[in-house]
């Protein structure tokens, strides 16, 4: 038959059964043709689960077909022995078998003589890499090869294979770096004409070969991926989402595409790739309530389907950055019946830190206390990695703090005093350092003294204030050292940018807690966001609006 009427025909069949007894009705084939019967078989019979039925390697056809390809592969084309080789790989057939075995021998050979073209050195590396255990010599000499020709020729295809092989070959610690420049620079000049799939890749081995310098080239591509985010699939969008993470990449238009297209497509998409959009706009501090909202709307329907890792990686987000979804009533209810159907599930600090995470935002895990305050939960908590350090005691003794502000009707086990911090590490929500002398600025006009307030002031509650100002019964503001007649106490909280959501006056939740749980322990929170004061630049000024923030009940400023 003639190829191309072969062809036409292969492309028209949609099963392996149509394909065998296609094959079957003719008398001879061409390797190529062999091959593409192969290629198209794969097509059909392998997903992302691997092999759909693995009996279809006994069929008599296929079996006759990889007996010519075994006892032949010296008389084949280059595109036969690839083309088979590549469907074999793809159909799982044992790398050590004697099929393999031989055109893996006959494909290193002619590499070694230098018989194959670009397209087929492409062809060979890209089926070497899907291998468990690739050659990493054949990988070199393909590179080597590569590299026999002008670079600023070789298509996107060929820029991608060569990533994938430098990432394979540099853990086996060959050094790259001379070609890696060049090739960073190439992709530079291509990147805007990269496909979905190739962006995707491309920034995986970036990452993977910590390419921190290549800036521009991650920028770029970072920036072109933005029009691909529809089109990307779950795998590729993790790889983008890593990447972004890993060269701190922050793009507003990014988290625009996200938006219009999570809550369009959340209950198609894969939980990992879910979990991992949760996970970016948690690193970036991003609260996106279109993405949010849908996430929380996916977790009703589908939380029964989670891991323990998946429930916890989309719930956490909610407390970090202090958000409550229109949903949040049946979702606080749903995951509720999640934990007490699989609480023995999770692992120790899994479940610390999504328990921590509801207490941010007001959900108190009554129920489930009792066993976090247990000491056989704390030992187990103590076996696992990073055990009990600071954080984790931090969280434990904030939600003991929390049942105990919060929660008086809460009589379960207490937490025992050796697991309690004497202050919380506060990295999230440090001082803005300018912020905060341009505020002792403004007060020291207000107040004329420096001793009539104190800063960064640690109380008994484990909490650091930032400005304490303390009032006798009269409201007079008393020396901040005094102890006696301090009727009132005023905490300055000064929050700058980091304490907020990015591009956001939303309050994360560690500072929110903060404040919900100074006013319970009896002080006045005077909030002084970066919002309401940056643009005050005369003391004046600032003194006028902290007067009216601290003592609105008194008059102005006199001359």
């Amino acid at each position: 038959m003639d190829e191309q009427l072969f062809f036409k025909k292969l492309n028209s069949l949609c099963t392996s059964k149509e394909i065998f007894y296609f094959l079957s009705s003719l008398e001879v084939m061409s390797d190529t043709m062999a091959s593409g019967a192969l290629q198209k078989i794969s097509e059909l019979e392998v997903d992302d689960n691997g092999l759909k039925n693995p009996a279809l390697l006994e069929n008599e056809v296929f079996r006759a077909l990889c007996f010519q390809f075994e006892f032949e592969s010296s008389k084949l084309s280059n595109t036969g022995l690839l083309n088979a080789l590549q469907a074999l790989i793809k159909l799982r057939v044992d790398p050590q078998s004697t099929l393999m075995t031989s055109l893996l021998s006959e494909s290193e050979e002619r590499l070694g003589r230098g018989q194959l073209t670009a397209e087929h050195l492409c062809a060979l590396g890209e089926s070497l890499l899907e291998l468990e255990r690739p050659s990493c010599a054949m990988l070199e000499q393909i590179v080597n090869h590569m590299q026999e020709r002008d670079i600023k020729s070789w298509s996107p295809r060929e820029i991608v294979m060569v990533y994938k092989i430098l990432e394979v070959t540099v853990r086996e610690g060959k050094q790259w770096q001379s070609l890696l420049h060049r090739l960073n620079g190439v992709t530079l000049r291509a990147a805007s004409q990269l496909s979905p799939n190739f962006v995707s890749v491309i920034l995986n081995s970036l990452v993977a070969l910590h390419q921190t310098r290549a800036v521009l080239l991650v920028t770029a591509l970072c920036k072109h991926s933005v029009q691909h985010v529809p089109y990307f699939t779950d795998h590729e969008l993790v790889n983008v989402l890593e990447a972004f993470l890993y060269f701190g990449q922050k793009m507003q238009i990014f988290t625009e595409a996200l938006e219009r297209h999570i809550p369009k497509s959340i209950h198609t998409m894969h939980p990992q790739t879910v979990s991992k959009v949760m996970q970016y706009c948690c690193k970036k501090m991003i609260l996106s309530k279109p993405i949010f909202d849908a996430v929380a709307k996916g977790f009703i329907s589908s939380a029964d389907r989670l891991t323990t890792d998946q429930i916890a990686a989309y719930i956490i987000p909610f407390g970090t950055l202090n958000y409550l979804p229109p949903s949040a009533s049946s979702l606080f209810r749903k995951l509720e019946t999640v934990l007490h159907t699989r609480l023995r599930h999770f692992q120790p600090h899994t479940l610390l830190n999504l328990l921590h995470s509801c207490v941010l935002i007001q959900r108190y895990p009554i129920n489930f206390l009792p066993k976090i305050f247990s000491p056989y939960f704390l030992q187990k908590l103590q076996a696992q990695p990073p055990g009990l350090n600071r954080v984790v005691m931090s969280q434990l003794t904030q939600l003991f703090l929390t049942v105990t502000l919060e929660c008086p009707f809460y009589e379960g086990p207490k937490l025992l005093s050796k697991y309690q911090v004497k202050a919380f590490p506060t990295p999230q929500s440090s001082l803005d350092v300018h912020l905060f002398k341009k505020v002792k600025t403004g007060l020291l006009y207000l107040l004329k003294k420096r001793i009539y307030f104190a800063s960064e002031v640690s109380t008994p509650y484990f909490y650091v204030v930032d400005i304490e100002i303390k009032l006798d019964e009269e409201g007079f503001v008393l020396p901040a050292a005094q102890l006696e007649e301090v009727h009132r106490r005023i905490a300055l909280c000064v929050d700058g940018q980091n304490r907020f959501c990015a591009h956001s006056h939303n309050l994360l939740g560690e500072e929110a807690i903060k404040q919900r749980h100074l006013q319970l322990l009896g002080y006045e929170v005077v909030q002084i966001p970066f919002f309401e004061i940056e643009s005050l630049q005369n003391t004046r000024k600032i003194a006028d609006y902290l007067h009216k923030k601290i003592f609105p009940c008194t008059y102005g400023l006199s001359n």
